[in-house]
């Protein structure tokens, strides 16, 4: 029987700068078909504020706005709803992507605390086996974030850190979000087609 379930990809935003990353991400992921499970932490919606000019009074009429349009929908989840649908290994998703990942995000979810939502959903994908990617975006690193990735690496979490190339050569602040959004998508094996590949 073939299968009616709708594919999607949680996505994770964080309080680290670089929250066009994660809109990207989120609006590449649309674009393509997929559905969207959405958490974005307290201190993610500020940045969104602060970077992007969001007004996040009312969270999910802004979220609809940005994203709707799309073939692919959004589902928003709020980062305190432990209970929701992907807090649980029994509800089915692709993978995970926190893009940016702050350097408190990924202490919690290398040490297992899962004291939220995007903590818990990153445990999930873990558990399951399911794809889990972070994009940290911090500088200087200091050994304690090291160790943390060095530790997530170990047990087949991709890191990917938010450094952009430019062999490809970049004119815009939008060629260099669509490079590093689309070493994402290459690292799960979803076609785009956000920059030039080498030799191309």
């Amino acid at each position: 029987m073939k299968s009616l379930r709708r594919k999607s990809w949680v996505v994770g935003i964080t309080g680290a700068s670089g929250s066009i990353y994660g809109v990207r991400l989120t609006e590449s992921l649309l674009s393509l078909g997929y559905d969207v499970q959405l958490i974005i932490s307290n201190a993610g919606w500020r940045v969104l504020k602060e970077e992007m000019g969001f007004q996040t009074g009312n969270r999910e009429e802004v979220l609809a706005e940005k994203f709707g349009g799309y073939e692919g929908r959004v589902i928003y989840h709020p980062i305190s709803d432990i209970g929701a649908t992907i807090a649980s290994g029994s509800y089915l998703v692709e993978g995970m992507i926190i893009m940016p990942c702050s350097m408190g995000t990924l202490s919690s979810v290398a040490h297992g605390s899962s004291d939220n939502l995007m903590g818990r959903a990153a445990d999930v994908m873990m558990k399951e086996g399911r794809p889990l990617v972070l994009v940290p975006r911090e500088t200087p690193l200091h050994a304690i974030h090291l160790e943390n990735m060095l530790a997530l690496a170990k047990l087949g979490v991709k890191i990917i850190p938010a450094m952009p190339a430019f062999y490809y050569g970049p004119k815009t602040i939008d060629d260099i979000v669509n490079f590093l959004v689309g070493k994402v998508l290459d690292s799960l094996r979803i076609e785009h087609q956000l920059y030039t590949r080498w030799g191309e």
